[in-house]
């Protein structure tokens, strides 16, 4: 019995130097910092490979496989799983049409943001098997941003054309052009830094918590941080995403079925700038 007597004091020695308090600026500065190595050379160029991307191949490739599992075989009378599955894309195409899409374009872009979804989702939710989630590297949702603001223009223009996108930004008067093209510009460092903040915010304080309290805690409040909120910020990313291809879609749609009402605009600004030449011209004439 000599090797389990050793067996449970080596277990109790680890147990113990578990609530061990070392120096927890290191232990959290560890866990924050980016592996990294340089994999290979691409035309002199040296190709980092760092623990965010390693993490994100392995998440997307789960999600992926989940999902495929999920909705492989679809019958008619669908199963559990199916029902799921097709419940969030009716969630999601709903979404779209409440933003000012139609069935056909909330359809178009169903699939590409659920992609988005569930990529922010698997690698959020990475965070709860303690691996560090990819979007504590800034990296990751500058990415995510940019892709989904790429997709956000040609969405648009795909969907009301230049006309309707350039409508969109000089309506309701073309002093704005600049500040709507500046919004362009803000929308996805908002994304990236809303994803970023909440995800490296959450990893850090589940850190401390695991060299603070060890046991049980942590698993209580990963329950949240881990899981609920990485799922929530996949959601918010993904809403707002629909959200700034509706602005722009409903303007050009308006466009489409009211070409008058922008057209009386234009009028109503001739009108008035001729009333102002006239009254200045009166003016003028009286004062001579």
């Amino acid at each position: 019995m000599s090797w389990l007597a050793e067996f449970f004091r080596s277990f109790g020695r680890h147990f113990v130097d578990e609530f061990k308090i070392g120096n927890i600026g290191e232990e959290i500065n560890e866990g924050i910092l980016q592996w990294k190595r340089d994999f290979f050379d691409l035309g002199g160029i040296k190709v980092v490979l760092t623990d965010a991307v390693i993490v994100s191949w392995i998440a997307i490739a789960i999600v992926v496989l989940i999902f495929a599992l999920m909705s492989r075989k679809a019958k008619i009378i669908p199963s559990g799983k199916q029902t799921f599955v097709e419940m969030i894309v009716e969630l999601i195409i709903g979404t779209s049409m409440s933003f000012g899409m139609n069935r056909k374009e909330a359809e178009h872009v169903a699939p590409m943001i659920g992609t988005i979804g569930m990529i922010i989702m698997g690698c959020n939710v990475i965070s709860a098997f303690k691996i560090a989630p990819p979007a504590k590297n800034i990296a990751f949702p500058v990415a995510m941003a940019v892709v989904a603001i790429i997709y956000v223009i040609y969405a648009s223009i795909r969907f009301v054309g230049l006309k309707g996108f350039w409508l969109s930004l000089t309506t309701p008067m073309k002093a704005l052009l600049p500040f709507k093209v500046l919004d362009m510009i803000i929308k996805p460092c908002s994304l990236a830094l809303r994803l970023f903040g909440n995800v490296f915010g959450a990893f850090v304080f589940m850190e401390f918590l695991f060299i603070i309290v060890p046991v049980i805690i942590p698993g209580l409040f990963g329950l949240w941080f881990d899981i609920a909120d990485g799922i929530l910020q996949a959601v918010v990313f993904s809403y707002l995403t629909m959200s700034y291809i509706g602005e722009i879609v409903e303007v050009g749609h308006e466009y489409e079925e009211h070409p008058e009402n922008f057209e009386k605009k234009k009028k109503e600004k001739k009108s008035k700038k001729n009333v102002t030449n006239n009254d200045n011209k009166e003016i003028s004439i009286s004062e001579v």
